[in-house]
């Protein structure tokens, strides 16, 4: 193992490397959080997919191919859905908009009274994220280097920290570029045909396993729905996907780079698939389907290779980990710290915006890091992340883009029926039961429209500063806490 181990801390070290190197470049608030809004099409492709491929993509994918066989894919499959549709449908309105989080979209949107709530659901959703993407660590360093579970996301954990703290979104954006290259190489062009090929190649995997292996809807109409809800649904309002949109240095980059990593995942959600029904044919007896990437990993492939694929697997989680915990502290201090302290002032200088979200980045990290220790139950607590985001924010969200007549007050009423609802049916039936994001999506929805149809239409002088936003003729403001009654006199 010891050129295994030597792969390893190379990656590793080059990951620190790169946040130092990144530190350099993030003087502004703009580059910190958001890259300065220059990445070109090839950079902006690969680190879109680096973020939304994560340890449950790659892990959890290789798992849900052992478990169901080439229906296992969806999951992966509709997260890609998403993406592609954010790209073509949403992407170029969204990069126009030069705001920082969904918060303040909404905020510009409705008129300056929805960030605060709105702000806190996804604070929720982006820690949880962070958190799930931290405990992955634990299983790709238990197979490294035979550690225990609280070294080993300390470990990882400190490793995405100070890459992110120091850097920002430019050093993500550098580290989540190298670790798609090695998700690349790792998962797609060795580790796929090396599992098939030892498995016997397609014509054995199909005479040792049922048929239901190789049904693309063997997985469960019900299921496949569900995913729809969750992860293209998900992937349109995530504060960690729309954060990257942000960097994008024109709507043609967000549009034709988001379709191509959008089709990446698509690739990526059937090699998962196939390498977990390969691992199936070749251990049909594990005792959990997420043992199945580990265990293919450490038994087939050669001393290098298999510490090159055990990296592409770590890179899977620190891409996903670092976005979520960028996203996180963005929505922290811009959308409920600043907010609730009331500091409204223009005149900072830019170095403390800087200062104060590299310390807000810092904190949420060591915040992510003692909740991944604690927490035991990562799939429910993610599911509940998932149903309070699309339950909650879908709507307001995607009725604000979509529909003029919408209200602030219909947002608000949206988000806090559409949230309790998800709340109230998840306890009743259970975290992990379909019902509460059904139910929640459509209470959230009648919420929206009733309220907006009987209160007053959004204020004339805000829809027009919001129309020059989105045509892109609008100020980029240089604090979060800038209202839209500020903006409104410019927009006239």
């Amino acid at each position: 193992m010891a050129v295994d181990y030597l792969v390893i801390v190379v990656y590793l070290a080059g990951m620190l490397a790169m946040g130092w190197w990144g530190m350099r470049r993030a003087r502004s608030k703009s580059e910190f959080l958001v890259a300065g809004r220059r990445l070109g099409p090839a950079m902006y492709s690969g680190t879109m997919a680096a973020i939304v491929l994560g340890g449950a993509s790659t892990i959890g994918g290789v798992g849900l191919g052992y478990q169901y066989g080439l229906s296992g894919a969806w999951m992966v499959f509709t997260i890609g859905l998403g993406l592609l549709a954010l790209s073509v449908f949403f992407s170029a309105r969204i990069a126009r908009l030069k705001v920082y989080t969904v918060s303040e979209m909404l905020d510009l949107r409705y008129g300056g009274r929805a960030g605060v709530i709105s702000g806190l659901v996804m604070w929720a959703y982006t820690l949880m994220l962070a958190v799930t993407s931290t405990i992955a660590y634990a299983t790709i360093f238990d197979v490294l280097f035979d550690i225990n579970r609280t070294l080993a996301i300390v470990l990882g954990g400190s490793i995405v920290v100070a890459y992110s703290t120091l850097g920002g979104m430019w050093s993500i954006t550098l580290t989540d570029m190298v670790q798609f290259v090695v998700k690349t190489i790792g998962v797609l062009l060795l580790l796929l045909p090396i599992a098939v090929v030892k498995a016997g190649g397609f014509s054995e995997m199909k005479a040792q396993l049922p048929t239901e292996y190789f049904d693309p809807l063997g997985i469960g109409g019900e299921t496949i729905f569900t995913y729809v809800l969750i992860y293209t649904f998900g992937m349109l309002i995530g504060q960690d996907i729309w954060q990257r949109v942000f960097t994008a240095r024109s709507d043609r980059t967000a549009r034709w780079g988001g379709t191509v990593a959008g089709t990446y995942c698509l690739a990526y959600a059937v090699a998962g698939a196939v390498i977990g029904t390969a691992a199936k044919v070749l251990y049909p007896k594990l005792a959990s389907p997420d043992d199945a990437f580990a265990t293919i990993v450490k038994d087939e492939l050669p001393m290098g290779v298999r510490g090159l694929v055990l990296a592409a697997a770590l890179a899977a989680v620190m891409s996903t980990s670092s976005g979520a915990l960028i996203a996180c502290a963005t929505v922290a201090n811009n959308d409920i710290w600043a907010r609730l302290r009331g500091i409204v002032r223009p005149e900072r200088e830019q170095h403390d915006e800087v200062k104060g979200n590299r310390a807000f980045i810092l904190l949420m990290g060591i915040a992510v890091i003692a909740t991944a220790i604690a927490l035991n139950d990562v799939v429910q607590a993610l599911t509940v992340a998932y149903n309070l985001l699309v339950g909650g924010l879908l709507v307001p969200i995607l009725g604000g883009l979509l529909w003029k007549r919408g209200t602030a007050q219909g947002a608000l009423a949206s988000v806090a029926v559409g949230g309790l609802a998800v709340i109230g049916l998840m306890a009743a039936y259970g975290i992990l039961a379909n019902e509460p994001v059904y139910y929640g999506l459509l209470a959230s929805l009648a919420a929206y429209v009733v309220v907006s149809l009987a209160t007053r239409p959004t204020d004339a002088a805000v829809l027009a500063a919001w129309r020059e936003r989105l045509a892109g003729r609008g100020t980029e403001p240089e604090n979060a806490s800038e209202t839209v009654s500020e903006q409104v006199p410019a927009a006239q």
